[in-house]
């Protein structure tokens, strides 16, 4: 019973002994030179800062760590990105086609791989295939109207240079017959003038037999 008193005692004592040396330590540390911010962020353990997994990493319930290759492509906000790419290729087959590319690629990579895979999900018979045969049929219809336009167009100037054709023969044939029409009045104003001078000469001949006759 002694024994035991005799620990107690010297283990309350140890304590004792712990504590003041803990206090005098505190009290030796100077601080009157530190601000009140200053003193509160010493006092205070640092926080760890926590990011927000990438949109792959939250999907697959798996940590997110600071170099995940996934990261920057599927971000947080944008989840369904991610779910539709995973859903035809499937997160290992991502990984390893990001891995296999350079960085300046993997942006037009990862655009294309949610293009064809939400073609597979609107098709899956003929996925992106069924959309690039439509989108060829288009053009193959679009380029069948252009030539059309195209022929109308040529036909339209044929017309055209056809009806300038005749209206130049018009116009010449018109001119030419103005022409002959201002000849002929010319020809018919000299004739006029013949038969005057000559009424003229016979009535100063009349005139000139006259006194003959009385």
């Amino acid at each position: 019973m002694e024994c035991g008193d005799h620990k107690t005692t010297t283990t309350i004592s140890s304590m004792n002994s712990s504590s003041s040396t803990f206090a005098s330590t505190i009290s030796a540390t100077p601080t009157s030179g530190l601000s009140p911010k200053r003193s509160i962020l010493l006092s205070t353990p640092p926080m760890n800062i926590v990011l927000s997994p990438c949109a792959a990493c939250k999907i697959l319930r798996r940590r997110c760590v600071e170099k995940c290759v996934l990261a920057p492509y599927f971000p947080p906000t944008d989840p369904l990105k991610f779910t539709i790419a995973h859903r035809v290729f499937g997160a290992s087959n991502i990984i390893k086609m990001l891995q296999e590319l350079p960085e300046e690629q993997r942006v037009d990579a990862v655009n294309s791989m949610v293009y064809e895979a939400n073609a597979r999900i609107r098709d899956p018979v003929y996925g992106c295939a069924g959309a690039i045969c439509q989108l060829q049929k288009q053009i193959s219809e679009l380029q069948a109207e252009f030539a059309k336009a195209q022929a109308e167009i040529l036909n339209l100037k044929c017309q055209n240079s056809n009806l300038l054709a005749l209206v130049c023969m018009e116009v010449s044939e018109n001119s030419s017959s103005s022409l002959l029409l201002s000849s002929d009045h010319i020809n018919d104003y000299e004739n006029n003038n013949d038969n005057t001078s000559m009424f003229l000469e016979d009535n100063n001949l009349y005139g000139a037999w006259e006194p003959l006759w009385t």
